[in-house]
């Protein structure tokens, strides 16, 4: 008995792999994606984020239809295979826009591309996500060690696509773009083949069971009951979501930004409702929502990095080194790094906190990567303080903010996807996955939002009253947000515990 929970099985790494070039795509695109936006489709700032916020934003609620097909029907193994093939197609129509950027089909194309790359991710991220908890017993100590191993995976690829996409790009000039756009596309095609061919000889159950197969119908009396829901409860539901959109739309949401909230709130709420759910099961599906909830607020000021960090690296960051110019999309690497070389230092950390029984709760730990994400801004907050649109400032500052924002994720990304995966039950396990990836819709959107308030061109511009006039204004949004969420999160620690 012993043995069999000595290392981890040989499925984890299949899903290393697989998941290391899906982020390798998924970021090497990210990073060139608003400065196409903006040096080759000559499109505004503000409008980039935008469009920038979107994307991410359906990007991460789409899961919720993959989960929930590969529950009912399809199995974990056919989506994952399903969305890898969208989503290269994806990016190669990014690359065919980029080779015509002139042209003004270019910017249908890259609209076309990012339709692929949203619904082939749903498909994919849900369910990939579920397998690696499914290769371990419900109570294995390990289970939490390998969605952190599984993480350093997602950081793996995350860390060489920004310095491989940089490097082909020819500097970030409008002719170098597509073949960043290229090596996204056979990134993806490498992780959909590693996960075809090793699938079926590396990916069991502790029994030895295949997972990720179609699911069998299961004749059971309780849970048939929950699929059979009544007329008037669905009617409500959609009312509930038109009232919740129409809503968003009136307080001044976008439509994309409305349905991304609105369907954020409904779901959840259909899922909680099951009539299948025991009490138990009930309190722990409202532990994950909690948590869900609050990382919203790490995720929106985390997705920067892709937009308005992007525009500070480009334009207000001295990347000289040497006499060596660094492309901005470097930047994106460094976090990655971080999470590379720090992965096994937080693995040690609390090993050796859970033997000296001094470990932090689950959701304390979630707190305590708000607040260090908070400091981190914070220090960058104050190094623009006052300072002249003309000048730049050194790379630390943005080296400090990545490197806080590293220590703040490995508090709290890989211990929700332990939480989600080990409090859902079973039949529900890819779409809760899916719920949690809502966390990341709502935020990628807010992020974008967000972003289009970056001080340029001396506009000033105001979030909820308060006044954005230069980049430490800017800054300090995220600082506010940041220790507002990780004080009430930590007040709630406890009793969330209790529930869980």
């Amino acid at each position: 008995m012993k043995k069999a929970n000595v290392g981890h099985p040989k499925g984890l790494y299949v899903l290393f792999l697989t998941e290391m070039w899906e982020r390798f795509s998924y970021y090497g695109m990210r990073a060139m994606f608003v400065l196409y936006m903006v040096k080759c489709l000559s499109l505004a700032k503000e409008d980039a984020s935008q469009i920038y916020g979107n994307y991410t934003g359906l990007v991460y609620l789409t899961p919720l239809l993959g989960g929930y097909l590969a529950d009912r029907f399809w199995g974990n193994r056919r989506s994952i295979l399903l969305g890898s093939a969208v989503m290269a197609l994806g990016q190669f129509l990014m690359f065919v826009s980029a080779c015509i950027y002139t042209s003004p089909t270019a910017y249908w194309l890259m609209f076309a591309g990012l339709g692929l790359l949203i619904l082939g991710n749903g498909f994919f991220k849900p369910n990939i996500s579920t397998m690696v908890g499914d290769l371990y017993a419900k109570n294995d100590s390990r289970r939490d060690s390998a969605y952190t191993i599984f993480y350093m995976g997602v950081n793996v690829g995350a860390m060489i696509a920004p310095l491989w996409c940089g490097f082909v790009s020819n500097g970030e000039s409008p002719e170098g773009f597509k073949w960043s756009f290229l090596s996204a596309a056979v990134g993806m095609l490498i992780g959909g083949l590693v996960f075809y061919f090793f699938k079926d000889r590396y990916l069991h159950s502790p029994e030895g069971k295949p997972l990720g197969v179609k699911p069998e119908k299961k004749p059971e009396k309780k849970q048939g009951e929950a699929n059979k829901r009544p007329a008037w409860f669905s009617a409500a539901m959609a009312v509930l979501c038109v009232a919740l959109f129409a809503a968003f739309c009136v307080g001044g949401s976008d439509i994309i930004g409305a349905a991304i909230y609105s369907v954020s709130i409904t779901i959840p709420v259909m899922i909680i409702t099951d009539g299948s759910l025991t009490t138990i099961e009930r309190k722990r599906i409202g532990v994950i929502y909690a948590i869900t909830f609050f990382v919203i607020f790490f995720w929106a000021a985390y997705e920067q990095s892709g937009a308005s960090l992007t525009f500070f690296a480009d334009e207000q960051t001295d990347r000289n080194i040497l006499g060596w110019e660094m492309p901005a999309s470097y930047f994106q690497s460094f976090n990655p790094i971080f999470i590379v070389l720090l992965v096994p230092v937080f693995n040690i950390l609390w090993d050796f906190l859970r033997r000296h029984g001094k470990e932090p709760a689950a959701t304390m730990k979630q707190a305590i990567g708000l607040a260090l994400l908070g400091v981190g801004y914070l220090v960058i907050a104050f190094g623009v303080d006052n300072l002249d649109p003309a000048l730049k400032v050194s790379i630390m500052w943005l080296t400090t903010l990545y490197f806080m924002q590293t220590l703040g994720e490995l508090c709290l990304e890989p211990i929700g996807l332990s939480i989600v995966n080990r409090l859902s039950p079973a039949r529900f396990s890819s779409l809760l996955m899916g719920v949690w990836c809502l966390s990341s819709a709502a935020a990628n959107k807010l992020a974008g939002v967000l972003s289009g308030l970056y001080p340029a061109d001396g506009k000033i511009t105001s979030f909820l009253g308060y006044q954005i006039a230069d980049l430490s204004d800017f800054f300090m949004i995220f600082v506010w947000m940041s220790f507002a969420a990780a004080i009430v999160l930590a007040l709630l620690s406890k009793r969330l515990e209790k529930l869980m």
